[in-house]
């Protein structure tokens, strides 16, 4: 691991610690009920001997009252410090999860094509959730166990210096024997939970997105063989990191035994020469039960530690801190630029390249003047979809992009896209309402404004024939044809009011004898605005709109951009 991971790791690891005034409350009483448990043993211990020996009764009231004071106590403070231990773990997860998204965000879409849904899916819930383990189950049972510890064996050393020097050693012992052996056994498969969780989530999200296609073609059960030998290696490893927890309670069994036959041993000659009472010896020999059930912690919070190393790691590839090169930089400043005389869009010589340095335009060189289109075509692979992503400033690029007359390298990509909007090949539709899917883009849209812009793309029949605005469209739009999905998304970029459309082949999921009728609403819909329109398909006779070929990624300087007459916006 390099250093910019490992300070990737150590930043997400920060962020899921709470801050000492968040933590101090939760680890302060984890440390009193824990505290009380031993001191409820040792009391009730002396209670027993010293009430066989038939005292008065005056001599057992204090012990009877500590008896009951620390079995409260331990209830009292182990309620306190669930509370305050994992009110102080969830907000740290707040802070993960937004500084996720914020370094996310960024990079979203063409900085995420090495991320899979599953491994993104995984690292957003899974493995952020995994970090709440690194407050609640490695710091607090650490802190707590060498707390309690320290605080027995230095109340040992004034009954018996050789009873709280065989504690002191079988727990020093106890703790490297089964920390190493538990990492022996266990830390390769939590290094491998992360990973192969993410490839069982990936398993199961591709299944379930194409069930229907798996089964229409009779591939269903040999997509259910994948997600079955995912679970498979997932289960192997978890089993393997179980093996590491046997290995503690094995070993706590041991030397919480060890521990209490050496106390035996080395206090009988005190006991046997009055220098040590009995209930002073049962004391001695009890307690070290009650610190092993305590220091039993440590181990599991090592094991514990190895899985949440782990999962920050997934997290922090996931996310990665390091924006990749070919993703614009969030530099410049936030304002859109104003209309001038200059080209609403002007491209000299632009290239741009992927994260994986293959190439993904070669030259392009476009000008367009307020209000005018141009169609783009060429093959599938040409280069089509990734001059759209430069246009938006999904994608960085080279040579020289002005976006009316500004360099777009001088605006922040957010500042580009007030002006640019871009319609996908395949939009996305949120699993709600027809009004919901359109509010995002304006949420101050009365439903007149929905039904019109609705109307405007050609949805007004459909609208009414769906029952109107609540009519749901189905998770990422399973309820509608792909030509409804691209008029709505239209619509959302006339709510939006983008000066600069950008359609991205707008009929590739509409059938052939409907696409011309697609094509002429979609720009009759985008009158009085700068449109490229991008598309493999042919122009519609009749439509008046300049053509460029895209070839391989070039698109020449010599294209007939002109105005094109449209109808005037509604």
């Amino acid at each position: 691991m390099n250093a910019t991971s490992r300070a990737a790791r150590a930043e997400i690891l920060r962020l899921a610690r709470p801050t000492a005034a968040q933590s101090a409350p939760g680890l302060l009483t984890g440390l009193a009920a824990a505290a009380s448990t031993v001191a409820l043993l040792a009391c009730s211990a002396w209670l027993i001997v010293r009430a066989s020996e038939h005292p008065p009764v005056m001599f057992l009231g204090m012990a009877v009252v500590g008896v009951r004071a620390f079995a409260l106590a331990r209830a009292f403070f182990r309620y306190l410090e669930r509370l305050f231990s994992h009110d102080a773990a969830f907000r740290s997860l707040e802070r993960v999860r937004v500084h996720v998204f914020e370094r996310l965000v960024p990079l979203a879409p063409d900085g995420l094509g090495g991320t899979s849904r599953g491994g993104a899916l995984s690292a957003m819930v899974s493995d952020i959730d995994d970090l709440q383990d690194h407050p609640l189950r490695v710091v607090q049972p650490i802190v707590t166990s060498v707390g309690v510890a320290l605080l027995a064996v230095g109340f040992l050393a004034t009954i018996s210096p050789n009873a709280a020097l065989t504690l002191f050693v079988s727990l020093v012992v106890f703790t490297i024997v089964t920390a190493g052996a538990s990492s022996l056994v266990a830390a390769r498969a939590e290094r491998s939970i992360a990973p192969l969780r993410s490839a069982l989530v990936d398993a199961v999200v591709e299944h379930m997105r194409g069930l229907d296609v798996l089964i229409a073609y009779g591939r269903a059960d040999r997509s259910l063989a994948r997600v079955a030998a995912a679970d498979a290696l997932l289960t192997r490893a978890v089993v393997r990191r179980a093996a590491g927890t046997a290995i503690g309670a094995a070993a706590l069994s041991l030397f919480g035994g060890a521990a209490v036959a050496l106390a035996l041993v080395v206090s009988i000659p005190a006991a046997v020469s009055g220098s040590l009472g009995g209930p002073a010896f049962a004391v001695v020999v009890l307690v070290p039960l009650a610190v092993f059930e305590i220091v039993a912690m440590v181990p599991q919070a090592l094991g514990v530690s190895r899985h949440v190393t782990a999962a920050a790691d997934r997290v922090a590839a996931t996310a990665p801190e390091q924006r990749p090169p070919h993703v614009p930089a969030e530099t410049g400043g936030p304002a859109a630029p104003s209309p001038s005389d200059a080209p609403a869009l002007e491209l000299s010589h632009v290239s741009a390249t992927w994260g994986d340095g293959s190439r993904a335009l070669a030259r392009v060189d476009l000008t367009l003047a307020e209000g005018e289109r141009v169609w783009i075509d060429g093959e599938s692979g040409s280069g089509k979809t990734s001059l759209a992503h430069v246009i938006v400033r999904f994608l960085d690029h080279e040579g020289d992009y002005r976006l009316r007359g500004v360099d777009v390298r001088s605006l922040h990509p957010d500042a580009v896209r007030q002006v640019v909007g871009l319609v996908e090949q395949k939009p996305f539709l949120f699993d709600e309402s027809i009004r919901q899917n359109l509010l995002f883009a304006r949420e101050d849209a009365d439903d007149d404004t929905l039904v019109a812009v609705l109307e405007r793309v050609g949805l007004g029949e459909w609208l009414v024939a769906r029952g109107g605005l609540d009519a749901r469209v189905g998770e990422r739009g399973a309820l509608v044809s792909g030509g409804q999905a691209g008029r709505i998304a239209l619509a959302r970029a006339l709510l939006r009011d983008f000066p600069i459309i950008v359609l991205d082949e707008p009929t590739a999921s509409v059938e052939s004898d409907l696409a011309d009728a697609l094509l002429r609403d979609l720009l009759d819909a985008s009158a009085g605005r700068t449109v490229v329109l991008i598309s493999h398909a042919d122009v519609p006779d009749g439509l008046d709109v300049p053509r460029a070929t895209m070839t391989a990624g070039v698109l020449g300087r010599a294209i007939p951009v002109r105005a094109v007459p449209a109808p005037a916006v509604p």
